[in-house]
Formats: C-alpha cells, structure tokens, sequence
C-alpha cells in the first residue's frame, strides 16, 4: 500500500523533546510532595485513632472501676445478710435439736417403766440414766451459744476422733432416711 499524503512531517530529532527528561524534573517533587502529604496526613490520623482510642479506654476503665466498686459493695451487703440468716437459722437448728433430744429423753423416760415390765428392772434402770443423760444434754445445748458448741465440738473430735466419725455416719445415714422417706 501506498501512503498517504496526509501524514504529518516528522520533526528532526533535535527539535523533539525528550519525554522522560521533561517528566521527571517537574513531576518528581510534585509526586513527592502529594506522598509526603498523604504520609503526613495518615500519620495525623493514626494519632487522631490513637487518641480517640486512649480517650475511650480511659472512660471504660472509669466507668470499670465505679462499677467493680459498686459490685464490692453490694457482694459485701449480700454477705452480711448471708451471714445473719445462717446465724438465725444456725440458732433455729440448735433449738429444734435440743427439743428432739429432750422429746426422746422424754419417750425413753416414759417407757421405762415397760422396759422393767417386759425385759427387767437392770435394763429399765439403763433407760432411765439415758433419758438424764439426753435431757442433761439438751439442756446444755440449750444453755450455750454457738459459739461454744463449736468449740466443744471441736474438742470432742479432737479427744475421740473415731467416736466423731461414728456420730457423724450415723447422723448421715439418718438424715438420708428422712429424706428419702420425704420423697417418695
């Protein structure tokens, strides 16, 4: 194919002007600056974040330390209150217990006098001394505070502590019956 007329002259070389050597001199600080704008402005920002972030960490951690103070209070008044009612219910024990042992001393009491009938005088003998013995016991129960129970408590583990054991297996075995009988 030919060519065609319309095609426009080219320059002498001399005439042209490189591209990249015009670019870079006026182009290169300009980019330069719109980068170090930009990393200016992204640096701003990061510490605008930042001290947004530190700002809301402080008011949760105001708010934390009000409410864990409040929290401390309040667990604080609930444990005083755990604490009275165990104490009243601690001294309902106590009296119901003393009445169970002065009632059974009392039974054992009232049926002695068939113990001698139906077995002999020796064995009725034995449960009059235990009836003494378990309302002496209420009585004494009844007497003292709670405080005092404890530490007899503890003493008469400490003197027998396979009477304790005893004692205390028994007592479980029974508590367990009742409840058993409870719910059925």
């Amino acid at each position: 194919m030919a060519e065609s007329s319309t095609a426009k002259p080219k320059k002498p070389a001399a005439a042209r002007k490189p591209r990249a050597a015009a670019a870079e001199p006026t182009g290169a600080p300009a980019a330069k600056q719109r980068f170090a704008k930009a990393l200016d402005e992204a640096k701003a920002g990061a510490e605008a974040l930042t001290k947004e972030a530190q700002d809301r960490a402080k008011a949760y951690r105001e708010k934390a330390s009000s409410q864990s103070s409040e929290w401390i209070d309040e667990a604080k008044e609930l444990g005083e209150q755990a604490k009275d009612k165990a104490f009243e219910l601690a001294n309902e024990g106590k009296a119901k217990a003393s009445e169970a042992i002065f009632g059974l001393g009392k039974l054992v009491e009232d049926n002695a006098a068939t113990i001698d009938e139906k077995v002999g005088p020796k064995y009725g003998e034995y449960a009059r001394t235990a009836a003494r013995s378990m309302q002496g016991a209420a009585e004494k129960i009844d007497a003292k505070d709670l405080g005092e129970l404890g530490e007899d408590a503890k003493q008469f583990v400490r003197k027998s502590p396979g009477v304790a054991v005893a004692v205390a297996a028994a007592v479980g075995f029974v508590v367990a019956r009742l409840f058993k009988k409870s719910d059925s």
